[in-house]
């Protein structure tokens, strides 16, 4: 179950509020910062760059090549945010990342706190950091998370303190922001996700957490038990999980798990214990070759994400400090759970190097990466956003203590159950004290039950280990309850056996578009290497064969059409779109799919044809599904007329489909205070801010 005292690493942070408070506080961190070189005279734009499976075009901005060589003092803008749980240290010039993230009743650091701003080529625009938490979104290591975003705080009536940082997106044009929040008396780090769609066209977008721990022989991910398959990139390969039965990034690890690994692979450092013989260092635990679970096994740069997983939680765990780190977020939103490592070899320390430098000690210190998916669980994996969509959602992070990895976690608490050859090891972590709160352990079928009722705290986990219990040698079977004093249920977890399932196919690549057995297929396989941002291969070949076989396809000339429209060729946009019409009401004057009039009024709209334009737009909005993009066409059009009432009315219409628009709210202010109504649109700019706070529409129109 890990010892009984964590070892404490780096500063404490100094203050800690009465009680309690949550406060926040602006300040400044002086970190020796290795200054990206300023881009050339002839910025580079790179058109073909490959990005992490996904196109590296990057324009308007340019690709910054170069990294200074040298470090130079600089002061970075902070926001520190803390109650008597936890500190949060957040850099919002660089992304609004979590700089640090501190477990305040033990000292422990439970992401990688970087002493040094070190950054490499890493990003989709050059620059990126390592450790911390970084947020991903609408594309992996986004162009901001080397950029400075806004920032607000923000009061809530409970006590919290939410910290928001976002930024407007230059590549696709949507806006993204995170709010970090800390509730009084919980120890729990909640983010809180909103990003738009400010364009009128569908975008695609994935989001990504990126968590950095600092690891070493005695550190292990955690998925949970369910998983019992995990695929690199784009599943091009896959792998049993937690042991590899086979071959995963050209290392045998089935040999390994037999054998040990061969001498010549043995890592200079971080050495795991089997390699030691089986000795075990205090707060160690013996693990096989073949478990990837842990850091000190793998030896090449490697990804692996969780395939079909049920589970609502992941995490890491330092045996050593016997302490770790759980995320929790619906898995149904939030399917991805990722670790990324640049492995426990050679090859890894040099890239150690190549990001920080080295510490008190010496020492350039490794980290792994766990990665959480929203709306994605592999990477490039993206998800469609419709013109003037938002979504919302929110994950949390919080602190474990002396349990080891979890088996069951929600955002309230998390529960360790491991049934050993002599008994049973029960732990329970709770994110805010729960007064005479009753553990329960029980056989499924009823039999060796126990309970207890004690008061369970932040920073105190309940432990216990049975040494006699019925039946305990049995590895299924197990329920554990933890309940509330009025006996509400918080946490359940079932320890039976995860049953052994066929290893999922790899993912192969799609044939050519002649070898493409129908029209169905070449017009999917266009879509999602649009979707997929693909930068080698690209959709309008296959949708271009479509036609060849059937000249009036639809939905070939609907996305060709689109594809045209976005690059400005009107022309070409519109011969294509009315070809698609021309299918789509040959039998039925209503169309059950609105795409194709919405998107030929933003043609026609862009050739100054309005008038046909408004038609179109009013067409599209017999579709539900384009309503709320249509109904915004409009009152556009109406504004730019000056009818004011009926860009009013349109805008109405938006909201009753899409509150959250985020064009409509700010034009709907406009066409109030256009009819003297301007307390109504004052109070409609305070609702948009209270919703979001970094709206800059409603943020310039009200003086801010």
């Amino acid at each position: 179950m890990g010892p009984r005292a964590v070892a404490r690493r780096r500063s404490k942070p100094d203050a800690t509020p009465g009680g309690g408070d949550v406060r926040a506080a602006f300040g400044h961190l002086d970190l020796p910062t290795y200054v990206p070189a300023v881009p050339d005279p002839n910025p580079l734009f790179l058109e073909q760059r490959v990005y992490q499976g996904s196109s590296g075009r990057v324009y308007p901005l340019p690709v910054i090549d170069r990294i200074a060589e040298q470090s130079a003092p600089r002061r970075w803008k902070t926001v520190v945010l803390e109650n008597q749980y936890l500190w949060v240290l957040i850099l919002p010039e660089l992304g609004g990342r979590v700089h640090a993230l501190v477990d305040k009743t033990n000292g422990y650091d439970l992401i990688y706190r970087q002493e040094v701003i070190k950054p490499a080529l890493v990003g989709l625009a050059g620059p990126w950091l390592s450790g911390g938490i970084e947020f991903n979104w609408p594309q992996h290591h986004r162009p901001a998370t080397f950029m400075p975003t806004d920032v607000q705080l923000e009061r809530g009536v409970d006590g919290s303190i939410t910290v928001w940082c976002g930024d407007h997106d230059p590549l696709q044009r949507m806006k993204g922001m995170h709010g970090l929040c800390l509730r009084p008396g919980v120890a729990r780090l909640e983010l809180r996700v909103r990003v738009a769609n400010r364009t009128p066209f569908t975008q695609t977008f994935l989001w990504w957490a990126n968590v950095a721990t600092r690891v070493h022989e005695g550190y292990q991910s955690f998925f949970p038990g369910d998983v019992t398959a995990v695929a690199d990139h784009a599943r091009r390969a896959m792998s049993a999980f937690p042991r590899c039965r086979g071959r995963y990034y050209g290392v045998d690890y089935a040999a390994r798990g037999r054998h040990g690994i061969p001498s010549d692979e043995i890592p200079s450092r971080y050495v795991p214990p089997h390699v030691r013989g089986g000795r075990l260092r205090p707060g160690e635990v013996a693990y096989s070759a073949a478990d990837l679970g842990f850091y000190a096994n793998i030896p090449v740069p490697t990804s692996y994400m969780a395939l079909g997983s049920r589970g609502d939680f992941f995490g890491g765990y330092d045996h050593q400090a016997g302490a770790g780190l759980v995320h929790v977020a619906n898995h149904h939103l939030s399917p991805g759970k990722k670790q990324w490592t640049w492995g426990n070899h050679e090859f890894g320390y040099a890239w150690d190097r190549n990001l920080t430098d080295p510490d008190g000690t010496g020492e350039c210190a490794p980290y792994i990466e766990l990665m959480a998916g929203v709306y994605t669980d592999n990477q490039p994996d993206f998800s469609f956003l419709m013109p003037g969509e938002t979504r919302t959602w929110t994950q949390y992070w919080y602190p474990i203590q002396r349990l080891g990895p979890v088996q069951a976690a929600n955002p309230r608490a998390a529960i360790h159950f491991d049934s050993e050859r002599d008994g049973v090891e029960l732990g329970v972590v709770v994110t805010a004290q729960l007064p005479r709160a009753r553990i329960e352990l029980e056989r499924a079928g009823g039999g060796g039950r126990r309970t207890w009722r004690q008061t369970l705290q932040p920073g105190r986990p309940f432990l216990r280990r049975l040494s006699k219990v019925q039946d305990g040698r049995d590895a299924g079977g197990w329920v554990v309850r933890v309940r509330d004093e009025n006996a509400q249920l918080v946490l359940e977890y079932r320890h039976e056996p995860v049953p052994r399932t066929p290893m999922p196919a790899a993912a192969r690549e799609p044939e050519t578009p002649r070898a493409m057995a129908s029209v169905d297929e070449l017009f999917l396989t266009g879509v999602h290497l649009e979707q997929y941002r693909h930068a080698t291969r690209c959709p309008t070949a296959y949708w271009r064969e479509g036609l060849r076989r059937d000249p009036g396809e639809a939905r070939c000339h609907t996305a060709l059409g689109r594809w045209h429209l976005r690059r400005g060729e009107w022309d070409l946009a519109e011969a294509h779109l009315r070809r698609a019409l021309e299918r789509l009401t040959r039998w039925n004057a209503n169309p059950s799919e609105g795409e194709a009039l919405y998107l030929l009024g933003w043609c026609r709209r862009s050739q100054d044809h309005h008038d046909e334009a408004y038609d179109l737009f009013y067409k599209a909005t017999w579709n539900q599904a384009w309503q709320g993009a249509a109904f915004q066409a409009l009152a556009e059009i109406d504004a730019g007329r000056g009818d004011w009432e009926q860009a009013e009315a349109h805008l109405q219409q938006v909201l009753r489909v899409n509150r959250d628009h985020p064009g409509a709210r700010g034009l709907l202010a406009v066409t109030l205070q256009k009819q003297g109504r301007k307390a109504e649109a004052r109070a409609l700019l305070d609702d948009t801010l209270k919703h979001d706070p970094l709206d800059a529409w409603a943020r310039w129109m009200r003086g801010r």
